[in-house]
């Protein structure tokens, strides 16, 4: 579930349009109810004797090398460097702090990654751009008419303000809606210039990625009705309970 919750491109997405705070929060959050949701599905569902949870634990081996750990930091200082190093000044500025991380990132890569790595990323980069910026372009055309459509008087009633019932509402049409990899972002800002509270907003982030009416389906169909029926409940009341407790405590 964190996955989709929590990606990093979403992450850096959320950043740029919702602020520093919010994308902590979410980071934190998710990360907090990914490891709920695990107990609570282990705690039904597991069966395995102690003895083979122990070997499986003493096999386990490194799971990524060191240059490649550094590549991915370098990866992600490229990326989250201009939004967060520069609050302020002419957008140029930003382009300047890209372009010196890409540029050690680009000399880094080359010598210390073999080639055939570098033409795999290349083309798996250039396969991910095709289909996430159709997706992304037609995602902020929708939620730019659903702005202009949307009586602000219904947010506010529905989602405005920090209380269990508006984060629970944002929880379930997070559950029920679809959204294509980081529209979600844009589509919360929307809603919050329209007047929904920030501890729903949160609430929406976290299960409109994670959790869709087709994500059900395949989640009944891959591990079953029953782990689909404590799966999801669980997610949409850690969802609520998340929402209600940061609009509270922490915006």
């Amino acid at each position: 579930w964190v996955a989709p919750a929590a990606n990093i491109l979403a992450l850096i997405y959320t950043g740029a349009i919702l602020g520093t705070k919010m994308v902590l929060s979410r980071i934190i959050s998710a990360l907090l109810m990914a490891f709920i949701v695990g107990l609570v599905m282990i705690l039904i569902f597991e069966r395995r004797p102690k003895e083979s949870l122990l070997k499986a634990e003493a096999g386990g081996k490194s799971i990524i090398s060191k240059k490649y750990l550094i590549l991915i930091i370098l990866i992600l200082l490229s990326l989250l460097s201009p939004n967060y190093l520069v609050r302020s000044g002419p957008y140029w500025y930003k382009v300047l702090v890209w372009a010196f991380f890409t540029f050690v990132l680009i000399i880094y890569a080359f010598t210390n990654v073999p080639k055939e790595k570098i033409n795999d990323w290349l083309k798996e980069t250039w396969w991910f751009i095709r289909l996430i910026f159709p997706l992304l372009l037609l995602g902020v055309f929708i939620v730019g008419i659903i702005g202009k459509i949307l009586p602000e008087e219904w947010i506010k009633a529905w989602l405005g303000g920090k209380s269990l019932s508006a984060s629970f509402f944002a929880t379930l049409i997070g559950a029920v809606s679809y959204f294509a990899t980081m529209t979600e972002a844009p589509f919360v800002d929307t809603l919050m210039k329209l007047g929904m509270g920030k501890g729903p907003a949160l609430a929406l982030l976290l299960t409109g990625p994670g959790i869709s009416l087709p994500n059900w389906l395949a989640i009944a169909k891959v591990f079953g009705v029953k782990k689909a029926l404590a799966y999801i409940p669980t997610i949409i009341i850690l969802g609520t309970l998340v929402g209600w407790f940061f609009g509270n405590f922490i915006f």
